[in-house]
């Protein structure tokens, strides 16, 4: 009963921040004229509209922008190409899904090069007629992988991989990575810099929504300079032969001009052709949607909401231990609000991972609901149910989108001699919630908003 109403209200939560809805709130089509976020344009002056992007929430977003323009469709008008992942691919009329990665495996492709040099071409061909509307949602910084000419897609790689190995910050590998590709850091704006105007309509899945973060930043100015990723470059010691020689050489060319910078581009970004006059980016949807829809779902069910909002971050085990000794004391009368509660909680924690040479699986969101489980085995999760899971579906490279445990999973493990510390040590959560039954099952959601966690105390 407990794990059905956690999950009840899981889903209520990402239903609220389906791609399709977020989309269709923003654009609608009356006659010949086209409002999006709160701007109009006539659509016989325009020759043509432009759909690009890429993300994990790409293909509802194109189906719902293909819907809101309606019999626009049936002339040439439409147009586009969106990069998403490959199990979200389906026909639209007029707009391209391309695979631009495998399902489940989060990592850049030469598809995914593929993709996002098209998506480029389709961009410079922009002229003062077209309107241009960009998706961007989470993922799309590796479905749009297209690395600077004068490096390829292996050295690019080989210096995020080494950054990450040696610790660098995000903000520390997005300096690097935005530097060494074609589509991040405003390329993708600058690209369509011909166009009557670029309206990038955004699906969050960072914490605070920073622009220049989201995938990216595509068509958003890159605050960092070349000399800062050189800087990180050398302070990490990544130098030849670790890396490629021509990473540090296209590095030292004129630095690319900003967005807004009144003189010719194409000096310094690959055909890049000069001012970005008319370009808006605005968030459609974000963790904060979610956990608002949640808290609704929970009080028509008769709980009272603890929502500890959408800023929740750090190490996945410590994130578990806390939320369940939370619920204990909920449940326990040692807590300032009293049963029956529904706790929310959103953000993106990350897994620690223990040195090993055992195989294993497993996500952010098992970890978090495991060591939840862990917390909790002694006494028991009696009137306890707790869930964690990805909103789009996926949790680290497996098919599940996280896990839910209750006292019939406990009881399930315990039947089968499984105890989650052993699996916790290795970071192996994946294979003791498919034996117990615990996993939680989606498929692509077309969104993507970090995580959504609830748990339910009677």
């Amino acid at each position: 009963m407990l794990r059905e109403q956690a999950q009840a209200i899981w889903e209520a939560g990402v239903a609220a921040v389906s791609s399709e809805q977020l989309v269709r709130n923003v654009i609608r089509r009356d006659g010949h004229t086209l409002s999006l976020c709160g701007r109009e344009w006539d659509t016989k002056s325009l020759d043509r509209i432009i759909v690009l992007g890429a993300g994990k929430a790409g293909a509802g977003m194109a189906s719902a922008v293909e819907s809101a323009l309606g019999e626009e469709l049936t002339d040439t008008k439409v147009s586009g190409w969106v990069n998403v992942p490959a199990d979200c691919v389906r026909p639209l009329r007029r707009v391209v899904l391309h695979a631009a990665r495998p399902a489940g495996v989060n990592e850049p492709t030469e598809e995914g090069v593929f993709g996002t040099q098209r998506i480029l071409e389709i961009a410079h061909s922009a002229g003062s007629k077209d309107l241009v509307v960009v998706l961007i949602s989470g993922g799309g910084s590796a479905l749009a992988p297209a690395p600077i000419p004068e490096i390829t897609l292996a050295d690019k790689l080989a210096v995020t991989r080494f950054l990450m190995r040696s610790g660098a910050s995000i903000q520390e590998l997005n300096t690097v990575r935005k530097h060494l590709s074609l589509f991040k850091g405003g390329g993708l704006a600058r690209a369509a810099s011909q166009s009557r105007a670029t309206i990038t309509l955004i699906i969050s899945d960072v914490i605070g929504d920073p622009l220049d973060v989201i995938a990216s930043g595509p068509t958003v100015e890159d605050p960092s300079t070349a000399e800062e990723a050189l800087d990180v470059l050398n302070r990490f010691g990544v130098q030849p032969p670790r890396i490629s020689a021509s990473v540090f050489e296209s590095l030292k060319v004129v630095p690319r001009p900003s967005l807004s910078s009144p003189h010719d581009q194409s000096k310094s970004f690959p055909g890049g052709r000069g001012t970005v006059l008319n370009l808006r980016n605005i968030v459609i949807g974000n963790n904060a949607t979610a956990l608002e829809a949640a808290a609704k779902k929970a009080q028509e069910m008769g709980f009272a909401v603890k929502s500890l909002g959408s800023n929740n971050a750090g190490e996945a085990q410590v994130v578990g231990r806390e939320l369940a000794e939370l619920c204990r004391g909920i449940r326990d009368g040692q807590a300032d609000v009293s049963p029956p509660v529904c706790v929310l909680s959103g953000g993106e924690p990350v897994v620690k991972l223990a040195p090993t040479n055992l195989p294993r699986k497993g996500g952010r969101n098992q970890e978090v609901t495991l060591a939840a489980l862990q917390h909790l085995w002694i006494e028991g999760l009696d009137r306890i149910a707790f869930l964690s899971g990805g909103t789009d579906g996926e949790d680290g490279p497996t098919d599940a989108a996280g896990a839910v445990v209750d006292e019939s999973l406990r009881q399930a493990a315990i039947a089968k001699g499984l105890a989650p510390a052993q699996f916790l040590a290795i970071n192996n959560s994946y294979p003791f919630f498919e034996q117990t039954g615990g996993l939680l099952l989606t498929g692509p959601t077309h969104t993507n908003v970090m995580d959504l966690r609830v748990a339910v105390v009677r």
